[in-house]
C-alpha cells in the first residue's frame, strides 16, 4: 500500500508544530518557573542529550526488522505517556527525569520517518524538501499563535499545549502505511564510517548545531531582555523558518545544479555571519530581520544537504544513516550547544555566546570544505 504524500506532509506540519511550540517557549516557561540561566542551559540539555543514543538504538530495531512506521507509533505514543508530569512538574530534577525520558521517544520518531519519505520517494528524493517544508510551516503556525496566544494567558498551559500536539503526531503516524520490510544489507556499517569523508561529514553536522546552542536555547529571552514583546519575537522565530520555507521550495532544483557538499559549506560560512549580526546588532531591527532569514542556510539547505548525503552515504543502514545523523548533530552538538550557551551566558555576556558560536559555525565550513574536496566519493 503506498502512502499518500499529503499524509507524510500532515506528519511533518504536526512534528514541527510540536517543535515550534517547544524551542522558542520552553526555555521561557523554564525561566518563568524561576530557574537560572544555567539550570535552563542544562534542563534544555536533555532534549539534546537523549538524542545522542535513542535515535541510533531505534534506527538499529528499525533496520533490522524492517518495520520504520511501526517505531515511529510506538515512540510517539510512548512520548506523550513520559510528556503528561510535566504538566505538574516545577522541580529542577522532576522537570529533568521528565524531560530525559519523554525525549527518549520523542528524538526516536523523526529519523525513522525520514526513511519512510526517502524510500517512498524513490528516484525522486530531491523532491523531499517539498514535502519537508510542511514541517517549516507548521513550525511557523504554532510560533506565530503561541506567541500571540501568550499575551492572553499564562505560559502554565504550554505542557497541556504540547501534549495535545504530541496526540495528533500519534494519531497521523496511525494513518500512515507500513511498507514492505526492507531488511538492512550485509555490509557492515563500520566500513562506512571509517571512510574520511563520512567522518567529515557527522562532524560537519556537529559542529552546525553546536553552533545552533545559543539561539535555541536563549533567543527568546535574549530578545525579551530586549524589551521584544512576545508576539514580536513570535514572528523573528517564524520569519527564519519562513525563508527556510522558500529555500525549501527551490531546493530540488538547486541541488541539480550545485554539489550538496557545496551548498553544506556555503550554508557553514552564512551561518557564521548570522551569529556575529545577531551578537552584535541585536537591537538594530533590520540586521536581526536580515540574521533570521539566514535561517534559509543554517537550517534549510544545510539540512537537504546533510539529508541528501547521509542517504547517499548509508544505502544499506537507512534507519542507522538518518540516526547516526540526528544522534551527532541534533543530540551531541545540540546537547554541548545548550551546555555551552547557558554555562556563558551569565558570566561571559551573550555578546560573546554568539561571537563563539560564530567562530563553531566557521570551523565547521573548513571541514565541510574538506568533503567538498572529497566529492567525488559523493556520487
Amino acid at each position: 500500500m503506498v502512502t499518500p504524500l499529503w499524509r507524510l506532509s500532515s506528519f511533518y506540519f504536526l512534528y514541527f508544530a510540536s517543535i515550534g511550540a517547544l524551542v522558542p517557549y520552553w526555555s521561557f516557561y523554564l525561566k518563568d518557573l524561576g530557574f537560572s540561566s544555567l539550570e535552563i542551559g542544562q534542563l534544555f540539555s536533555t532534549l539534546a542529550l537523549s538524542k545522542i543514543v535513542a535515535p541510533y538504538l531505534w534506527g538499529w530495531i528499525a533496520d533490522k526488522t524492517g518495520f520504520h512506521i511501526r517505531i515511529v507509533r510506538i515512540t510517539s505514543f510512548l512520548a506523550i505517556c513520559c510528556f503528561i508530569p510535566l504538566i505538574w512538574s516545577e522541580t529542577y530534577w522532576s522537570i529533568l527525569s521528565g524531560m530525559l525520558v519523554f525525549s527518549f521517544f520523542w528524538n526516536a520518531a523523526l529519523p525513522q520517518f525520514e526513511v519512510i519519505t526517502l524510500n517512498r520517494l524513490g528516484e525522486n528524493r530531491h523532491r523531499y524538501s517539498q514535502i519537508r517544508l510542511w514541517g517549516s510551516l507548521g513550525f511557523i503556525f504554532t510560533v506565530v499563535v503561541f506567541g500571540a496566544l501568550f499575551e492572553w494567558i499564562a505560559l502554565d498551559w504550554l505542557p497541556l499545549l504540547l501534549v495535545i500536539i504530541f496526540f495528533f503526531i500519534w494519531a497521523t503516524s496511525m494513518t500512515i502505511a507500513e511498507a514492505s520490510p526492507r531488511i538492512s544489507g550485509s555490509v557492515n556499517i563500520f566500513s562506512v564510517l571509517r571512510k574520511p569523508q563520512v567522518v567529515a561529514l557527522l562532524l560537519a553536522c556537529f559542529l552546525m548545531q553546536a553552533s545552533h546552542g545559543p539561539y535555541y536555547t536563549f533567543f527568546t529571552i535574549y530578545m525579551q531582555e530586549l524589551e521584544y514583546q512576545s508576539f514580536s519575537i513570535g514572528l523573528l522565530w517564524s520569519l527564519g523558518v519562513a525563508a527556510e520555507v522558500l529555500v525549501f521550495m527551490v531546493m530540488h532544483r538547486i541541488m541539480k545544479r550545485i554539489h550538496a557538499a557545496r551548498l553544506m559549506m556555503i550554508s557553514l560560512l552564512l551561518t557564521s555571519v548570522r551569529w556575529v549580526l545577531t551578537a552584535i546588532f541585536p537591537e538594530n531591527i533590520f540586521l536581526i530581520v536580515l540574521a533570521q532569514c539566514l535561517h534559509a542556510a543554517s537550517f534549510g539547505v544545510f539540512h537537504a544537504s546533510a539529508i541528501h548525503m547521509i542517504h547517499e552515504f548509508f544505502p544499506n543502514h537507512q534507519g542507522r544513516g538518518q540516526a547516526l545523523y540526528a544522534s551527532v548533530s541534533f543530540g551531541a552538538g545540540g546537547a554541548i550547544g545548550s551546555l555551552y550557551s547557558g554555562f556563558m551566558w551569565d558570566f561571559y555576556a551573550p555578546m560573546t555566546t554568539f561571537l563563539v558560536a560564530a567562530g563553531i559555525a566557521l570551523l565547521g565550513a573548513g571541514v565541510s570544505y574538506f568533503i567538498y574536496q572529497r566529492r567525488s566519493a559523493l556520487t
